[in-house]
């Protein structure tokens, strides 16, 4: 007849043994799920394309060790970004762009690429303004995104808007993308329930024109020379009918 404590040890060890196989096979699913699914992540400075970025990313923590801000955590099961990954939510602590760029310096892996020189060069996300629910796009006077910006002018400008009906014009932000860094400052400063601007990956929120269209205006080439008018002093003068009444010939 056998031991019963020795029946008893067998069954908890092969209970054990059957609860680290499924739990390392749902962590090793819940891995590679996250790794896939992290398109609106926002990553902190110098971060490199999203699937290079966690090819390199070793999940060290560094990075966040080194944010004298607190910007960056460490993304939890479920959330935007792989499991351990550095990641920032903008509208709770937005990147506050050190000069120095600290979190680089203290990446081992080069998943936050050194060849970023000036923080105003980082391409964290794009700023994207809700115009039905900006304030200063229906007629207050508000342009907190535009004050709070860190290269305002530049990443964000205001256009002044005529109304047909009113002496008063909207003086609304305008975000160019070509200057915006995505560090979130204008998305935690904006005073709405919810955010009316947001900063998302750029991929999820603009478009492409393709490279097979050719917009011959803003480069020169040498069809583009031909059509180039001269200088006013060299070119022909064209006669008016005055100048033909003149000479009799109308």
């Amino acid at each position: 007849m056998a031991d019963p404590k020795r029946r008893e040890f067998i069954t908890k060890l092969a209970q054990g043994a059957a609860l680290a196989c499924s739990g390392g096979m749902v962590w090793g699913y819940l891995l590679s799920q996250q790794a896939k699914a992290s398109p609106t992540a926002i990553r902190p400075p110098g971060a490199l394309p999203e699937a290079d970025f966690n090819a390199r990313c070793i999940k060290c923590g560094q990075c966040v060790v080194a944010c004298p801000y607190d910007t960056l955590r460490l993304a939890a099961p479920g959330e935007n970004g792989a499991i351990g990954t550095p990641v920032f939510t903008p509208r709770d602590v937005p990147c506050y762009m050190c000069e120095d760029i600290p979190c680089m310096q203290a990446c081992p892996t080069g998943a936050l690429s050194e060849e970023l020189k000036d923080i105003d060069d980082s391409r964290m996300g794009l700023a994207i303004i809700d115009i039905e629910n900006c304030l200063s796009w229906q007629g207050l006077r508000c342009e907190i995104c535009y004050r709070d910006c860190p290269i305002k002018d530049k990443a964000i400008s205001i256009e002044n808007h005529p109304r047909k009906i009113s002496k008063h014009a909207f003086f609304v932000p305008l975000v160019h993308s070509d200057a915006c860094t995505g560090c979130g400052v204008c998305e935690k400063a904006c005073p709405t329930d919810e955010a009316a601007i947001r900063v998302l990956p750029a991929k999820l929120v603009q478009g492409e024109i393709g490279k097979h269209y050719r917009l011959g205006w803003k480069f020169d080439t040498e069809i583009t020379q031909d059509f180039k008018p001269g200088e006013e002093e060299d070119a022909p003068a064209v006669p008016s009918g005055l100048d033909y009444l003149n000479e009799g010939t109308l």
